[in-house]
């Protein structure tokens, strides 16, 4: 039996969450108002619940759930367990984070009438986002 592990995160809009996990692979991605229960690799019911879930068929096949749970100050945090802590880790978490800052710039640019003039992903991970508007 797996121990999960909590990491806060920055993140706290649910959407883009689901949005920057697409981005990473995860296109099969469960939210909720309230927090669920997470399933270990066996199919195990655990304590700990989240409200933004990537169910274990979706990982792999002896994964353990992957949670967001919502905390007290607004932001998720992510609960990994032990076992897919390695390839759920903090340089994957770095990226999840870029995902969603990138799609919050999107969302940002779209609701206040910029266009993306350029987008480009750097080699480094690093992106190069320029937006204009005209007036």
């Amino acid at each position: 039996m797996s121990h999960f592990t909590r990491v806060r995160t920055a993140l706290h809009d649910p959407d883009l969450l689901v949005q920057a996990l697409a981005t990473l692979g995860f296109t099969t991605v469960e939210t909720h108002d309230t927090p669920q229960t997470l399933y270990g690799y066996q199919g195990d019911a655990r304590p700990e619940r989240a409200e933004v879930i990537i169910r274990r068929r979706h990982i792999g096949r002896l994964s353990n759930d992957i949670g967001f749970r919502r905390r007290d100050d607004g932001t998720f945090e992510a609960v990994i367990s032990e076992y897919d802590s390695h390839p759920y880790d903090h340089p994957w978490l770095t990226r999840l984070a870029r995902a969603y800052g990138h799609t919050a710039a999107l969302r940002y640019a779209e609701d206040n009438g910029y266009e993306v003039d350029s987008d480009v992903l750097e080699d480094d991970g690093r992106r190069r986002l320029v937006l204009r508007r005209y007036t």
